[in-house]
């Protein structure tokens, strides 16, 4: 492994300089600050649009490892510029809000944090999602190539971005202007805790990694009236059953199979009363897809099946089913070159055993919108690992199931999980930065 010296910038904090290949016993000398920042990270989740105490941790953070830090931007995003000389420009994100879910993990530093949502209504607060892992990953990234500053050259921003899970956050930050009042990456680079993957190690995707997702909603009139003379009207139960029924065809009959696509209706209201044919219904739905075709397909076919259902149900055109879509996120996709050139530094410098491929996941990310400025900029997101080897042994033998992402039970094998996250991100930077 090639041998790099360190620089001089934190020598105070970090001790005397060290070398690339020793870079796990400087992660595990950086442990324990680590460590307590994940707990507090872990013990005060805030909502989406709400992450005003953690937008500041982590600008202190930033600005105590030596980057140019600005808060605030699109909405409580920072952003954090450290440059080293020539070469090329490195974005690294991290992710900061949590959900509204109760912890039950029973650790010991498990989260019993409240809030209001956007509703006024009192809510549980968790990291279900590991965003406390991104943020304490992207913290320690940022001590170490501030300690070796002299091996890389070029420019780092990092971003500790806002409101992921409610897909604002990326867009309020390139609206406010992100690529043109910083420096311009010529690579973006994020990770996502894994609960498939093991704790520390590495997986990638090249290509599709996350889906397009968009919610629709349709809006189903009909003529209501009695429900002992249906003859006299035009049921809109009966007509969103057809809908429904309908929909299923358009991934079975009208997507290739070599392509993924998803159409769940997962909300169905109507009437108010047994014996009373309601004048409406409305469902939900989520689409998700990787490519743009397929997307585009999906959402079509929904209005024209629902148009073409209502006509075949005989309702006049202006009582035409209302669809409408929103909360669209598109796929992310991880550039191949890129991948590829990432996938081999980290087989070189962490070992091939720690670094698997991933899979796609019909999950989405902001993350995706970095990348599809006008400039498409190539980007990466990484899967690291975070169940312990113990369970992934018995998931693998059948014998149990891992929790899930966005679960009440989701807790990532903490040390591990963290000192991978760090060392890969590092790596990963220092690849692409290399004098």
């Amino acid at each position: 492994m090639k041998k790099y010296l360190a620089g001089v910038a934190m020598a105070a904090l970090m001790g005397a300089s060290v070398s690339a290949a020793d870079l796990k016993s400087d992660i595990d000398a950086d442990y324990d600050y680590l460590e307590k920042l994940y707990i507090h990270l872990h013990q005060n989740p805030e909502l989406s649009l709400q992450e005003e105490k953690s937008s500041k941790r982590m600008a202190m953070e930033l600005k105590k490892a030596g980057f140019e830090v600005t808060s605030n931007f699109g909405g409580y995003g920072v952003v954090a510029v450290m440059k080293n000389g020539d070469g090329p420009t490195v974005m690294i994100r991290a992710d900061m809000d949590g959900l509204p879910v109760p912890e039950q993990t029973g650790l010991e530093y498990a989260s019993k944090a409240t809030t209001k949502n956007e509703a006024g209504e009192t809510v549980p607060v968790m990291h279900a999602c590991g965003h406390d892992v991104h943020m304490t990953s992207l913290i320690g990234t940022a001590r170490r190539l501030a300690a070796m500053k002299s091996e890389w050259s070029g420019t780092l921003v990092m971003i500790a971005q806002p409101a992921e899970e409610q897909v604002k956050g990326a867009v309020a930050m390139l609206e406010e202007g992100l690529f043109t009042k910083f420096p311009k990456p010529d690579y973006n680079l994020a990770l996502h805790v894994s609960p498939d993957i093991k704790a520390g190690d590495i997986g990638m995707v090249s290509g599709y990694a996350l889906a397009n997702v968009d919610s629709a909603d349709i809006e189903i009139h009909g003529i209501g009236g009695h429900g002992a003379y249906p003859h006299t009207t035009k049921d809109p139960v009966v007509l969103g059953a057809y809908i429904v029924t309908a929909l299923q065809t358009l991934v079975a009959r009208e997507t290739s199979p070599f392509e993924s696509g998803v159409v769940t209706v997962g909300s169905i209201h109507a009437g108010t009363k047994h014996n009373i044919i309601s004048n409406r219904a409305h469902l939900q739905i989520t689409i998700r897809s990787y490519s743009e075709e397929v997307r585009e397909n999906l959402k079509a076919g929904i209005e024209r099946i629902a148009r073409g259902q209502a006509i075949a149900f005989g309702l006049p055109e202006d009582l035409m089913p209302e669809v409408t879509f929103s909360e669209g996120t598109p796929s992310t996709y991880n550039n191949p070159e890129l991948t590829a050139r990432i996938y081999k530094a980290l087989e070189d410098k962490m070992g091939d055993e720690r670094v698997v491929d991933g899979k796609p996941v019909m999950a989405a990310e902001d993350f995706s919108l970095f990348g599809r400025t006008e400039d498409k900029i190539p980007s990466l997101m990484l899967w690291l690992g975070a169940t312990p080897a113990d369970l992934m042994a018995k998931v693998a033998a059948g014998e149990a199931k891992a929790p899930g992402l966005h679960s009440p039970f989701f807790k990532p094998d903490r040390e591990p999980t963290l000192k991978g996250g760090v060392e890969a991100m590092t790596q990963a930077a220092l690849e692409l930065l290399q004098k």
